[in-house]
């Protein structure tokens, strides 16, 4: 099977750069012109801006509007629940509704593939007949759900696996001779490690050929011990909840390949004003989606482009990687976690005077730690289990705990503190 040539839509990803500009203005005209008409939010932040529609007319024309950050949806959505009024569709038409933290309601319209995600899957190299397990989690979050529409859109057969249980994993993808996964890099290395210490000789017995990762980084050391000891060809991507697919790699590597169906600009996270051309900065995305338009949509995200051709073909710009977050947002085994979520759960412990979360690098996988200083020389009985319950059921990801002496933690400290390295 050839895994690394062709195109999912080659009239779509080789488009000439003058007819790829056209396209896109095109497209920016339908639809700020559904978001104008079917949304309550675009028009008023367009009259919070002083700007007229008719001030919008091309792509370079958006700087004008002041963007809108993913950290402000959950607020707007408490004021005009369900969707902030960004829903430009009735809620009843939606397919499905998934939940990130936040909380942030996050809508699926009706059609297939609805995050675009089979485009950067056929790059990756997967194709119809694969068998992949899909490890990405579907009980609330929208991770498992995207990633199987688009799988399903290329023909292949899906094995929900979802988060957790790695010996039953194991189990699925040995018996059921995958060829495919997707998940993040981090499970997938647990996964390998695991098979090995059941005596599972992976080389022999398994038919993995394809890995597909994303809700993490994946740091290249661990993409090349993969491919030289299983042979096994790792690919990534960037997509969002809210935006689907925003950017995804080709065989050849050399950076991220914008989607076709939005404009990406780099700007400045303070400003909101795009940066200088080769400058790092803040991702910030317009789709052209009419069920749930989001125009000049800060990600949080810290990226930089390089326009060059890429030797595959494609002719869209590339993000070179992402580079950490423009603001206090961390995300740790694929999900976000923010301050703000930690705070909640510690206001309900009136034991706790301050604390900090630590991420690190474990191996191949994220380590939260939160670290305590309690107002008692000992937390009382029993207060741990309900603190990592809480804690849990909060982030949606399991901490450890620690209990540190009071002055550990000095004032002023980040309240998540990233201590990870990639190499």
């Amino acid at each position: 099977m050839d895994r690394d040539s062709g195109f999912y839509d080659r009239d779509m990803e080789t488009m000439a750069p003058e007819a790829r500009a056209a396209q896109q203005a095109r497209r920016l005209g339908e639809v700020l012109a559904v978001a104008l008409e079917r949304t309550a939010h675009f028009p008023a932040r367009l009259k919070a801006a002083g700007l007229a529609p008719a001030d919008l007319k091309a792509p370079k024309d958006l700087a004008r509007l002041p963007v809108l950050k993913k950290a402000s949806l959950p607020e707007l959505q408490r004021q005009a629940p369900p969707f902030g009024g960004l829903l430009a569709v009735p809620v009843e038409s939606l397919r499905r509704i998934f939940v990130s933290p936040g909380p942030i309601y996050d809508p699926c319209g009706p059609r297939p593939d609805y995050w675009r995600l089979a485009q950067a899957y056929h790059a990756a190299g997967f194709r119809g007949g694969d068998i992949v397990l899909n490890s990405f989690a579907y009980h609330l979050t929208p991770a498992g759900g995207m990633c199987e529409d688009a799988l399903t859109a290329l023909g292949c057969a899906v094995i929900p696996g979802g988060v957790g249980n790695t010996d039953t994993q194991v189990k699925l993808v040995h018996d059921l001779q995958a060829t495919g996964y997707t998940g993040t890099p981090g499970f997938l290395a647990t996964l390998l490690e695991r098979a090995g210490e059941l005596g599972i000789d992976v080389g022999v017995a398994w038919r993995l050929q394809v890995a597909f990762v994303s809700g993490a980084m994946l740091p290249e050391a661990l993409r090349a011990d993969l491919l030289m000891r299983y042979g096994l060809r790792v690919r990534q991507a960037y997509a969002t909840a809210d935006l689907g697919l925003i950017a995804y790699e080709c065989p050849h590597q050399e950076g991220l390949h914008l989607a076709d169906d939005l404009i990406v600009e780099i700007c400045d996270p303070e400003t909101g004003q795009p940066v200088p051309a080769g400058g790092a900065g803040e991702v910030v995305v317009t789709t052209f989606d009419e069920v749930y338009p989001l125009i000049r949509f800060a990600t949080g995200d810290l990226s930089m482009l390089n326009p060059g051709l890429c030797p595959c073909g494609r002719t869209a710009a590339r993000l070179t990687r992402i580079m950490g977050r423009a603001d206090d947002v961390t995300k740790v085994r694929g999900m976000f976690v923010h301050p703000g979520q930690i705070d909640e759960v510690m206001t309900r412990f009136p034991e706790v005077k301050r604390y900090q979360a630590v991420v690190a690098r474990k191996g191949n996988d994220d380590d939260l730690l939160v670290r305590v200083e309690t107002h008692a020389k000992e937390p009382p009985f029993g207060m741990t289990e309900t603190l990592l319950d809480a804690l849990r059921a909060a982030i949606k990801v399991r901490p450890r705990l620690e209990y540190v002496p009071d002055g550990t933690i000095p004032d002023g400290a980040k309240k998540i503190l990233d201590q990870r390295t990639w190499t």
